[in-house]
């Protein structure tokens, strides 16, 4: 009897430690929930914010019955910034910028990848720390010579003035040559040996195995191709070569109507690189990190 006795007690304090220790799982996965939603809305609460002003009629702006939630929402405001400002035009430029500045860019490292990783030659090694050097020079720093250079060539206001400047870009190339330290040099030497010329190796043996990176330097080339502003605002004076990031910062006035229409053009000029983002984001972790563990 005392045996069996120890037995249910032992067996019910087991019981009690399971059920606790249940409980606090429980609790740690709620807690970890209830915190990361309050993060995601301090995160987010600028774009929701947004969005809301973006579908507030211009008469609601300024009534404090509806500073945060409007009461007659309407999308109105995103179909008459259209008719004001030739916002589709814009649109279709940093489409145009953005999608040329990630070809250009991943064109051009892989070829630099390829010939500071495969190609041997004197002072490899010296170009290759220049090119490292100069992502530490601002961008302001060579925006005026820049703006001689495209003016004497006379590419002002045209698109080939908004992507001559970037196609090639120094952290990518680093990227790139980073990620082929681990591609062995021996499957360059046999695809040599059977007569395959560098390009065709390139693209069809070192381009399919480096995926992952190239998929981050697409989000990234295009993130920053879409977004920016003091350059295209510098060399762009019509709507033929403006870019919407220029375009939009056009519509602010001192009238109301004017400041939910221009938050609703952001909103607009937003969904392209968040779409790239959402789909790219898999992608980009992996080629950020590819090579940073050896095993």
């Amino acid at each position: 009897m005392e045996n069996e006795a120890i037995v249910k007690g032992t067996t019910q304090d087991r019981n009690k430690q399971d059920q606790k220790y249940i409980f606090q799982r429980k609790f740690n996965r709620i807690a970890i929930v209830v915190l990361n939603i309050m993060m995601w809305l301090f995160m987010m609460f600028p774009l929701l914010y947004a969005v809301l002003m973006a579908v507030k009629p211009s008469s609601e702006l300024y009534n404090p019955d509806s500073i945060l939630i409007p009461q007659n929402p309407t999308l109105t405001n995103f179909v008459d910034v259209f008719s004001i400002a030739p916002l589709g035009q814009y649109i279709l430029n940093s489409l145009i910028v953005a999608t040329s500045v990630t070809i250009l860019q991943i064109l051009t490292s892989l070829l630099a990848g390829f010939a500071f990783r495969f190609v041997h030659f004197k002072g490899s090694k010296f170009i290759y720390a220049l090119i490292l050097s100069t992502m530490m020079v601002p961008g302001e720093a060579v925006i005026i010579s820049q703006f001689l250079m495209v003016s004497g060539w006379g590419l002002n206001d045209s698109i080939i003035v908004l992507i001559l400047p970037f196609m090639a870009s120094a952290f990518n190339i680093f990227l790139c040559t980073q990620a082929l330290q681990n591609f062995p040099y021996e499957i360059y030497e046999s695809a040599k040996m059977d007569g395959c010329k560098d390009i065709r190796f390139i693209f069809e043996i070192m381009l399919p195995l480096l995926r992952p990176t190239l998929g981050s330097m697409a989000v990234q080339s295009f993130l920053s191709g879409w977004n920016m502003y003091m350059w295209p605002l510098l060399v762009t004076n019509n709507d033929n070569a403006r870019t919407v990031q220029i375009g939009i910062s056009m519509l602010n006035s001192v009238d109301s109507q004017s400041l939910v229409l221009m938050v609703a053009g952001v909103i607009i000029s937003m969904i392209p690189s968040l779409v790239i983002f959402i789909i790219g984001s898999k992608n980009m972790v992996k080629g950020l990190t590819a090579g940073a563990v050896k095993g």
